[in-house]
């Protein structure tokens, strides 16, 4: 992967991990639940779920590149229009809203595992997301292996991280979360959009 096309996924990445989402909400539970320590196997099992949806759609992409080269363009502004399709579903969506009033018995630490695994990889939209967001990183003339290999260890390694500082801030973050969570909603909406619209004319 070239360095500037690199770069340009490290930043999408980093942004795509703070977006509101499934797995984040659950860690942020978790986190103000149980702290962070303990949420580390729901962040594990998340990064697992995602690893796998990466690699279907790394599977599918590479089906893809098979048939045609070519395709891959057409793929790449399909993605684009579904990023700004998500993009305003993400500006529409409510506030996060946390339920820790009553939090029950602690669950075991395999238990979270499977919670994070199974809300990461249940997530049809998540497929459908890596579908469309990978294909602008993508060099067709490249060995698509090692490019799945450096991607999905740069996307897992960068959600880890966000999703352990969110389970280290949950109690912090979330009266703010709370009070301006509709305007991070647009945000994260409007930076959805504004990447669907530029990837695909990116080189």
């Amino acid at each position: 992967m070239a360095s500037q096309t690199l770069l340009l996924f490290l930043i999408a990445a980093t942004g795509l991990s703070l977006t509101p989402g499934p797995n984040s909400l659950l860690v942020l539970t978790h986190g103000a639940l149980w702290g962070d320590r303990r949420t580390l196997n729901t962040v594990a099992g998340g990064a697992l779920g995602f690893l796998l949806l990466i690699a279907l759609s790394m599977l599918g992409i590479g089906a893809l590149l098979a048939a045609s080269v070519n395709a891959l363009t057409a793929l790449k502004f399909a993605g684009g229009a579904y990023l700004i399709w998500l993009g305003v579903q993400v500006w529409r969506s409510p506030p996060i809203r946390l339920q820790t009033d009553t939090p029950g018995p602690t669950p075991s630490r395999g238990s979270m595992f499977r919670q994070g695994f199974l809300t990461a990889i249940s997530n049809p939209k998540a497929l459908l997301f890596y579908g469309a967001f990978l294909p602008h990183f993508i060099d067709p003339h490249r060995d698509l292996l090692t490019q799945f290999i450096v991607m999905a260890s740069i996307f897992v390694a960068i959600e880890v991280g966000v999703e352990y500082l969110l389970a280290s801030l949950a109690y912090r973050i979330r009266p703010w979360l709370e009070r301006v969570g509709k305007r991070f909603n647009q945000v994260c909406g409007g930076l959805f959009a504004l990447m669907g619209a530029a990837l695909p004319m990116t080189r």
